[in-house]
């Protein structure tokens, strides 16, 4: 009688929607790894000493694009994700083929995720309290 895995209902089977490596001069030599499914951005970097992270796609406020003329050259691009993470506020993914579509596409993504989880803007004003540093919702006077 084979023994079930009880943590194989916790996994999510979803399927990859984009996969891509960091390039160097439009080459995919590198060991940086990005992807992304339905839910969540993932990032993998090194060979001997790995790290992964994940971010929900719903956390992503601002997504932006950056090409320069270097980039451009070799048919490559960065998208400037601005986050409600709070270890990773800024995440760059850099140097990729067609970043203009993964920017399009990881948009089109967040929103859509963004209205299935019912999220309304809450983490938005958490995040412009930060930025606005001593000057808090609290210690403003609205009168």
């Amino acid at each position: 009688m084979a023994k079930t895995d009880r943590l194989s209902q916790y996994l999510d089977n979803d399927v990859l929607l984009w996969k891509d490596k960091k390039r160097y001069l439009g080459l995919p030599i590198s060991f940086t790894t990005y992807s992304f499914d339905n839910n969540r951005l993932y990032i993998r970097k090194g060979l001997i000493n790995t790290t992964e992270d994940e971010i929900l796609l719903y956390r992503i406020l601002d997504v932006t694009i950056k090409r320069t003329l270097g980039q451009k050259i070799f048919g490559v691009g960065s998208v400037i994700l601005n986050t409600a993470d709070q270890t990773s506020p800024v995440i760059e993914i850099k140097n990729i083929k067609n970043s203009d579509r993964v920017r399009r596409a990881l948009s089109t993504l967040v929103e859509k995720e963004r209205d299935e989880k019912r999220v309304l803007g809450k983490e938005m004003f958490g995040s412009a309290s930060m930025e606005l540093g001593d000057f808090t919702a609290h210690n403003l006077d609205l009168d």
